[in-house]
């Protein structure tokens, strides 16, 4: 049997890449492709989110983190 290999959405940075695929999806439903438009929202928006989990917000910070951004206030 082969297994088919999940690839991140093409659209999403790689930064994204290791958010569960919930996660990703989350953020490609708002439009959420790069570190910029994640650093337009507020943390409370995405944690409000269907698909952003707890385990989300270390890899979201540090995306944010590793290009000088930080989220909305």
């Amino acid at each position: 049997m082969t297994k088919i290999k999940e690839t991140v959405d093409p659209r999403l940075k790689p930064c994204f890449a290791q958010l569960s695929k919930p996660a990703q999806r989350a953020l490609i439903s708002h439009e959420i492709f790069s570190e910029a438009a994640l650093a337009a929202t507020t943390r409370s928006e995405i944690e409000k989110m269907h698909g952003i989990g707890p385990s989300a917000f270390p890899i979201l910070d540090r995306a944010l983190t590793d290009a000088g951004l930080m989220f909305k206030s």
